[in-house]
């Protein structure tokens, strides 16, 4: 059974930093593209990052480019979320998620429907 596990949420004041994890198991996921998303109260669920295989290429939605970084270990089977100068509006519950293969471009890395495995995701609050 494939499980994507995600660790690391809490709650932090404006201006903090937290760094979610991600553990998969019930397969490898080294040959997979594998991305954040996000979800906060009555909204859709939104693209944060994605990262590339083998870490080659990574994507930021507009919003977060400059405070978060993504990043995987391919060993471990894991990706993280270092999540930097954290604002009110980051506030939501984190998913991870991981495609069936590699993405040909950001576009593909973007869209939900591109991922076939979710986490069941971890809440972040980040207070004023």
């Amino acid at each position: 059974q494939v499980q994507l596990v995600e660790s690391g949420g809490g709650l932090v004041q404006a201006g903090g930093s937290l760094r979610l994890s991600c553990a998969a198991s019930g397969r490898t996921f080294s040959n997979s593209a594998m991305g954040w998303f996000r979800q906060a109260p009555g909204k859709e669920r939104e693209f944060v990052a994605a990262i590339s295989w083998n870490s080659g290429s990574t994507y930021y939605a507009d919003s977060v480019e400059g405070r978060f970084t993504i990043s995987r270990d391919n060993a471990k089977n894991a990706v993280y979320l270092q999540m930097n100068s954290l604002k009110p509006e980051d506030t939501a519950v984190y998913y991870c998620a991981a495609s069936l293969g590699s993405l040909a471009s950001r576009s593909y890395y973007t869209q939900r429907r591109m991922y076939a495995y979710w986490g069941q995701g971890t809440q972040v609050t980040v207070s004023s």
